[in-house]
């Protein structure tokens, strides 16, 4: 399909911006956590605080490039004239995140089946993997409430997400936030891997072995240790190396 380039229409900034989120888009069907066109990745435009990118309802993952993202207000509604729709229904939840928390440029959500299975599970996340202390050491839940229709569940979604990096959504998926595109990418990398590293480890029907709780309150620092600081920036340039070479063209 042919699109039309924005790159001259818009700040430097706001370039770079649509282009990692188009890279989010195209590495989360690369790592096979798309569900068809049902799940979005939001980022802020900078220096707009009510301003956001959105994917083009429609598009498949790997379809979607820095241009062809639209811009909406906290409400759904375009503010740009672009030829491609967007689903003000599916930016329900996003739109509560970015609302109460301004230290979010990026609010990513999917429907994985390791994601679903471990929020369907009572006891939620389990410690049992070092990929496990991470996530537990900032995380919440939030219950099923239906399909993310309803404006009155924004309190209660973002009462539960708190200052928290993750959060489990019941019966439903899961969803992490980030200071960058690139850390709330890294943090859904961990996310997905300690679900499914949860659902193999209980299908060995096996007693299962948990890590020490005093070892996950000091995860934020071993963390910071692990990646010299960067966080999701130490892992993205490569992350952008191999989408090169698999689906190239998204920043255009």
């Amino acid at each position: 399909m042919q699109i039309s380039s924005r790159k001259d229409e818009v700040s430097a900034q706001e370039w770079r911006t649509r282009v990692d989120l188009a890279a989010a888009y195209r590495l989360v069907a690369l790592f096979k956590w798309d569900d068809l066109v049902f799940t979005h990745i939001s980022a802020r435009v900078p220096g707009a605080e009510d301003q956001f990118l959105i994917n083009p309802y429609g598009f498949m993952f790997e379809e979607i490039t820095a241009s062809s993202l639209v811009k909406v207000d906290l409400q759904g509604n375009k503010l740009e004239d672009s030829p491609y729709p967007v689903n003000p229904a599916g930016f329900t939840i996003h739109s509560a995140v970015h609302a109460a928390r301004h230290d979010v440029e990026c609010v990513m959500h999917t429907h994985t089946l390791n994601g679903i299975a471990v929020s369907a599970q009572r006891e939620g996340v389990l410690p049992l993997s070092q990929q496990s202390i991470f996530v537990l050491s900032s995380l919440g839940y939030h219950d099923y409430e239906g399909v993310a229709l309803k404006d009155d569940e924004k309190p209660r979604l973002v009462a539960d997400l708190g200052d928290r990096s993750y959060l489990m959504l019941r019966n439903h998926g899961l969803l992490t936030v980030g200071a960058t595109i690139a850390d709330a990418f890294q943090a859904m990398y961990l996310f997905e891997a300690v679900c499914t590293i949860q659902v193999r480890a209980m299908a060995g029907g096996v007693p299962l072995t948990h890590v020490n709780p005093q070892i996950i309150g000091t995860a934020k620092q071993q963390a910071a240790q692990v990646t010299r600081g960067l966080g999701g920036a130490l892992v993205w340039p490569g992350l952008l190396r191999r989408l090169d070479r698999v689906y190239p063209g998204y920043g255009v």
